[in-house]
């Protein structure tokens, strides 16, 4: 083999009928450099021959797989979800070649996990729309990706999960009355916590861009908070509310570059104290992403318009913000009793 690291990446570096070929494998996993190299020498001779390419028709998904996972840029939450799709995903795939797999292959693991999903036992019985089937959709976005990362290394030249559907997910959209949101961050534990779940629920924030918020994008003498390094790369301002300026007034500026923090040091996660505030408030089945959705209910239900609504949470687009339509019909309703719902006649 005549395989060579050189920086973070290993290079194929050989001499063919005198002529010299070297070049990076884009790959910092020496097994997988090797398949590599093996894949270009037998198309290089292929060519010679006029013989149809097949280029890394002899690397192995498991081995593209084990680099993916090590060098795909993930962070804590996305490397959890792969290595949870890993569990299905590998024993169906991991000795096929990688060159050799269709899109016919895709959508087969498809229907299999559709029906391992349709037949647990909490789904007996229920009507197809009923079924969540969201984990097989995040499978089957993590395989798109890996095979991106494959083209883009030039493993294989398309990608066999694209144009491949997704299957039915049921909204998830909770809400929260205001008793139950009074209670909520009545019964965290720290201020903190109280703190975080108020601005939560106040703007509509992920979690991501509440811990990475820093006190330079928050004016408070203008009353805007500046979103910055969001999911949909794009910034966006969210007003700030008087409510909200009391919580942010009550944080100390002095403790670091972060507006929430502990003892000037960064938080990771709050998890943990978050199910401690939900337990106490007698609240069931809560995760820290429904705060966006009680934000987004609550705007709604008042009369804000979908479009308003989409720019506040960062929706690249109004189809993202439809799952909210269906409290349209119930802020109408609110509208015109406020104005005809009492007697007319003098």
């Amino acid at each position: 083999m005549s395989i060579v690291k050189n920086g973070k990446y290993y290079f194929y570096d050989f001499v063919h009928e005198g002529k010299r070929y070297r070049k990076s494998c884009r790959t910092a996993d020496k097994k997988l450099a090797e398949q590599v190299e093996i894949s270009v020498k037998n198309d290089i001779i292929k060519q010679e021959h006029n013989l149809p390419s097949a280029r890394n028709k002899n690397l192995l998904f498991q081995a593209a797989w084990e680099s993916y996972l090590k060098n795909s840029g993930n962070t804590e939450k996305t490397i959890k979800s792969k290595i949870d799709s890993s569990k299905h995903i590998l024993p169906v795939f991991k000795n096929k070649n990688l060159g050799r797999i269709s899109s016919a292959d895709i959508k087969n693991y498809q229907l299999e996990r559709k029906l391992e999903v349709r037949n647990k036992p909490k789904n007996t019985d229920k009507r197809e729309g009923e079924i969540n089937y969201r984990s097989v959709n995040i499978e089957l976005a993590t395989l798109h990706h890996f095979f991106n990362y494959c083209m883009e290394r030039n493993y294989i030249q398309s990608n066999p999960a694209s144009r491949i559907k997704k299957l039915n997910e049921l909204s998830r959209l909770k809400t929260l009355s205001d008793g139950d949101i009074k209670k909520l961050i009545a019964s965290a534990t720290n201020k903190l916590t109280r703190d975080i779940i108020t601005f939560l629920i106040y703007t509509g924030c992920q979690k991501g861009e509440a811990l990475n918020l820093k006190w330079d994008d928050v004016d408070l003498k203008n009353g805007v908070i500046a979103v910055k390094g969001t999911k949909t790369k794009y910034d966006r301002y969210i007003p700030i509310s008087e409510a909200l300026r009391g919580v942010l007034e009550g944080i100390k500026k002095n403790q670091g570059l972060y507006v929430f923090n502990n003892n000037g040091a960064k938080i990771g996660d709050f998890k943990r104290s978050f199910k401690t505030a939900c337990r106490n408030a007698g609240l069931k089945d809560l995760r820290i992403h429904d705060l966006r959705h009680v934000f987004a209910s609550k705007m709604v239900m008042n009369g804000t318009s979908l479009y308003i609504t989409g720019k506040l949470l960062g929706h690249r687009t109004t189809q993202m913000t439809k799952r909210y339509s269906h409290l349209v019909p119930d802020t109408l309703r609110k509208a015109v009793n406020e104005v005809f719902g009492k007697n007319q006649q003098k």
